[in-house]
């Protein structure tokens, strides 16, 4: 991941979005992380990723709930 100071992102914002084109770019601003840049590609590939895993986490929750009973004698 590339970083730059907040003053040359600012500075240099067309030149960030190419950048972040390829990929995420990290922005400090006075030694700390404050941002990061990425692409719209990038962004809805790291949302689909993230829904995918909550679905599955409610779907697991869900079944637990449901079935409970089931898999625990199942387990014995």
């Amino acid at each position: 991941m590339k970083v730059t100071q907040a003053t040359d992102a600012k500075n240099r914002f067309g030149e960030l979005l190419e950048e972040a084109a390829g990929q995420p770019v990290l922005i400090q601003k006075n030694g700390r992380d404050v941002a990061v840049v990425m692409s719209k590609a990038e962004y809805d590939r790291r949302f689909a990723i993230a829904s995918k895993k909550e679905l599955i986490r409610q779907y697991h929750e869900e079944s637990i709930e449901r079935f409970g009973s089931l898999y625990e004698e199942l387990a014995k």
